[in-house]
């Protein structure tokens, strides 16, 4: 199998529901969209919708950072590109952008995937074939640059006192 670096799902508009009272998407609709992202890249994987019935394993998030980067309109078309930074035998580690099919970057997030058995549920390692796919996407994308976005922290960055002798 051969994945795409980054992998791009098909693009999409706005829900016409999911904009707010100041007439552009409402943060909550961003991580539907990168959700979607996802939902397309574990298809490509080998743990889509039928996973979780075939073998009663899914993927949790355990932790999104998103950075809103340019509002989208109620017009708006948007693909998701998803990178995959790393993966161990339990975890994955993703970065997305949302970008508008002009070109321009709208929002990313950095997620941390999690490996779950349903009858717990509880984390646990992933099947020898999805491994090996997830290993297969990763070499993919080991060859892309470092997302500029990738890694950043929520706070507030402070000058520090200055000191008089």
């Amino acid at each position: 199998m051969i994945f795409d670096a980054p992998v791009i799902a098909p693009a999409r508009g706005l829900d016409p529901a999911w904009l707010d009272y100041n007439g552009h998407l409402n943060m909550a609709y961003y991580n539907v969209l990168f959700d979607k992202g996802v939902d397309h890249v574990f298809e490509l994987l080998g743990c889509g919708p039928g996973y979780l019935a075939e073998r009663n394993l899914s993927f949790f998030t355990a932790e999104a950072h998103v950075c809103y980067v340019r509002e989208l309109k109620p017009d708006a078309r948007v693909s998701v590109n998803t990178r995959l930074m790393d993966f161990d035998a339990k975890r994955i580690h993703l970065f997305q952008e949302l970008m508008h099919v002009d070109g321009w970057l709208s929002a990313t997030c950095e997620a941390m995937l999690l490996h779950i058995d349903m009858t717990g549920p509880r984390t646990t390692p992933m099947p020898d074939d999805v491994v090996a796919n997830v290993g297969r996407m990763a070499e993919a994308h080991r060859r892309l640059p470092r997302p500029e976005r990738a890694g950043r922290s929520v706070g507030i960055t402070r000058k520090p006192a200055h000191q008089t002798g």
